[in-house]
């Protein structure tokens, strides 16, 4: 694996942070953060089990070798033998209720014939390389959050608030999670009509974060997290148009930069669109641009407020619906993906709200994050409308790619409670590979101008 390079972000942002704050601002004691050593996981998860043995204490996570890789990169199921403990229902969702999200129980509501929810044996077989694991005990007594909770000062790697303080300081451990350095996909998106038909959008994906280029260096702004690129290689009507974004830490600071290729038309324009709830890539009107990785962007329209944790059914360990032998109109149906292909588990999550700030705009008013604390990964969000109802519905279909020792998703949903229309993003099964972590990325390879070459057809 490319080895992982420390760098700093000094970043300053544009607004004012309250009283409460500026109080929970700073890095933990490093009494505080001996904890991630004892007490704590390295990623600041609890190590213990729960009380009732439904959660067990986290012995170090999955093992590189824990199932069969092949040529392509799809994952033999190392829970392949494994049978359902119970199954959720509307039927019985009341014993469950304690468990629930608003929007798991809305779905199984309004779908009460096909929408279940299959609950399995607790695994915790989240983990990372351990570099990863020492920037994070490095960030834990140094990073703080920039003016406004809009940036990271002395950041390193990933997850800056293992022992967090606040709920914007959780979003911020979702935002810059390890994700593999660098890496490729094709995978397919669906965006099902309510009736189940559907045109799949094939899509190839490239992510680098900065630290991970072969050029990183002085040259490569400070406040730069990521380059990623989106590519449409099907339907034909789509082919050729190019997505490009670099992401910025703070974006209070200086907005995410976007730019759009149209192959129809051969030109290169900036998308400033490509934020916040500006309409999605390729997605049909089904989500927002934020609503990628279930969340994503600058936190600076929301007020964020740290519920705690709770224990919570999310879908953990999905390697079953991952499986190359599964074919993708075995996974979309009317309404919801096949729900007899995705394993829940119980774990622990922390909850954040959301709320939209005095005189921002957004579609969604409000937003409940659940944030797994062993990868830090949304495993689940509810979104509301101004009016304060229940809107959307998102889950991660999260497994872990134990031989690159990455946490990530299978697939992620986003469910409208009012047109029964979805879409579901980052399939692979039907497709040439998985995800390849082996390239070597360059910040010449996502320049405006690399983008106009690499969708000219």
């Amino acid at each position: 694996m490319k080895q992982i390079h420390k760098r700093s972000l000094q970043l300053l942002g544009g607004a004012m942070l309250s009283a409460l704050a500026l109080s929970v601002s700073a890095a933990v004691s490093p009494e505080e953060a001996a904890k991630l050593q004892t007490t704590l996981t390295p990623m600041g998860a609890e190590r213990a089990g729960n009380a009732s043995g439904t959660i067990p204490a986290w012995t170090g996570g999955m093992a590189t070798d824990a199932a069969s890789v092949d040529a392509d990169g799809f994952f033999g199921d190392p829970f392949a033998g494994e049978q359902p403990l119970y199954t959720v229902t509307a039927a019985n969702m009341d014993q469950y209720a304690d468990m629930l999200t608003d929007g798991q129980k809305a779905m199984l509501k309004r779908y009460p014939d096909t929408y279940r929810m299959r609950v399995f044996q607790t695994n915790r077989s989240a983990t990372v390389p351990q570099e990863v694991f020492d920037a994070v005990a490095r960030n834990a007594v140094n990073t703080k959050l920039a003016e406004g909770g809009n940036g990271l000062e002395n950041f390193d790697t990933a997850y800056p608030f293992p022992i967090p303080q606040s709920g914007v300081e959780v979003i911020w451990n979702h935002i810059t999670r390890y994700r593999g350095g660098s890496f490729t996909r094709v995978m397919a998106q669906a965006t099902p009509q309510a009736n189940g038909s559907n045109t799949m959008v094939i899509l190839q994906d490239a992510f680098t974060f900065a630290t991970a280029l072969t050029d990183y260096g002085p040259k490569i702004s400070d406040n730069l997290m990521f380059y990623f690129t989106q590519r449409i290689l099907s339907p034909s009507r789509l082919a050729g148009d190019v997505l490009l974004v670099h992401e910025n830490i703070n974006q209070f600071k200086e907005p995410r930069a976007a730019w759009m290729y149209n192959a129809g038309q051969r030109r290169v324009r900036r998308a400033p669109q490509v934020a916040y709830d500006g309409p999605a890539f390729s997605a049909d009107g089904t989500r927002v641009s934020d609503n990628y990785d279930l969340y994503n962007g600058s936190p600076d329209r929301y007020d964020w407020k740290l519920v705690g944790k709770r224990e919570l059914l999310i879908p953990y360990n999905n390697f079953a619906i991952a499986s190359r032998d599964v074919k993708y109109d075995q996974i979309i149906q009317p309404g919801h993906i096949n729900q007899d292909l995705v394993r829940y588990e119980v774990h622990r999550v922390w909850e954040v709200e959301a709320t939209l700030k005095e005189g921002q705009r957004h579609v969604y008013a409000k937003r409940h994050f659940f944030i797994d604390e062993d990868n830090w990964q949304a495993g689940a969000i509810d979104h509301y409308d101004g009016r304060g109802g229940l809107w959307r519905v998102a889950e991660a279909i999260a497994l872990q790619r134990f031989d690159r020792q990455v946490p990530g998703y299978a697939l992620e949903t986003l469910y409208d409670l009012q047109n029964g229309r979805y879409v579901a993003l980052g399939m692979t099964n039907e497709e040439r590979k998985n995800y390849d972590f082996s390239f070597q990325a360059s910040s010449a390879d996502y320049t405006p101008n690399a983008l106009r070459a690499s969708g000219i057809r």
